[in-house]
């Protein structure tokens, strides 16, 4: 059976949960795996983390990241529809029902779960209740703070110390420097997202770092951005790391000067498109690591 050969309305239907999922979308997804593998690749004592882990964390990835699209568009299924970017989201429309998605939700949890019990040990099992916690409050949080993205910053990183619990069976100050660069550089990049739908959201009272830094938005995120940078060359210093790390570093550099002029007049376009440009800013420092730890 192919996708051709369903009925219209089950082709419909399944197009709105890949929607509500963001299976369409895999920017999200790619901007939570990247981080996990840096974690990995420098946890390994080898050239490469074990396989069994790298495919873990990287199904682990997709099922969480689909897991808070869908907790996400629960918790705004109200306002979504007077934001231009949302309105047409299957639960905003009625499409698809909120049990559905809090199922879905469930489920996703459980199937990350049982990757955890079954393939990892007892030190990644604990914290993954830190990363659950996370996951559920991050689409809650826009409501009561100014500082969602500084949420969601932290629940996009716990995949860090999980990862390095998995493959090193320990945590380090290492970590939590990682840590520290990755959720820097998601509030830098979710207040990019965030400046996309500022308008929407000041008018209907929805809270973000984009409406908090106000006209000072470029020179924040250009100030966590260079954070960043310098967070990631500690990182290759207390790791001994050698030249393909930094030049992957100034790669990313370069690309956050290159996001910095596509956001320049602040144009919805423009943010959304120095945020889309944030994969690659985390696939070369992923690349770097990947070359340094090899040669």
């Amino acid at each position: 059976m192919t996708l051709a050969t369903l009925s219209p309305s089950l082709r419909s239907r399944l197009k709105d949960y890949a929607q509500l999922l963001r299976i369409n979308r895999p920017i999200g997804s790619l901007l939570l795996l990247w981080p996990t593998w840096w974690a990995l690749w420098l946890a390994a004592d080898a050239s490469y983390p074990a396989i069994g882990n790298i495919i873990v964390f990287t199904l682990g990835v997709f099922f969480m990241r689909a897991a808070g699209c869908a907790i996400n568009d629960f918790a705004d299924r109200k306002v979504d529809r007077h934001v231009k970017r949302t309105k047409d989201r299957p639960l905003t429309s009625g499409r698809i029902q909120p049990k559905e998605a809090i199922a879905l939700f469930l489920g996703l949890v459980l199937a990350s779960f049982l990757l955890v019990v079954l393939f990892t040990n007892t030190l990644t099992f604990y914290l993954s209740f830190g990363g659950l916690v996370l996951a559920f409050i991050y689409p809650f949080m826009k409501r009561y703070t100014h500082l969602p993205q500084l949420f969601l910053g932290a629940a996009f990183s716990w995949a860090i110390p999980m990862a390095w619990a998995a493959e090193a069976g320990e945590l380090s100050r290492l970590t939590w420097l990682l840590f520290t660069a990755n959720v820097l550089w998601t509030v830098a990049y979710d207040t990019l997202y965030a400046m996309v739908d500022r308008d929407d959201d000041l008018k209907i009272g929805i809270k973000s770092t984009a409406i908090l830094f106000g006209d000072a938005d470029r020179v924040i995120i250009g100030c966590l951005q260079g954070m960043v940078v310098v967070t990631l060359i500690m990182v290759g210093t207390q790791a001994e790391l050698g030249f393909f790390w930094y030049l992957g570093i100034a790669s990313m550099a370069a690309l956050f000067g290159w996001q910095q002029y596509l956001a320049r007049n602040r144009s919805r376009e423009g943010c959304f498109e120095a945020f889309l440009n944030n994969n690659w800013a985390g696939f070369v420092v992923f690349a770097g690591l990947a070359l340094d730890k090899v040669f």
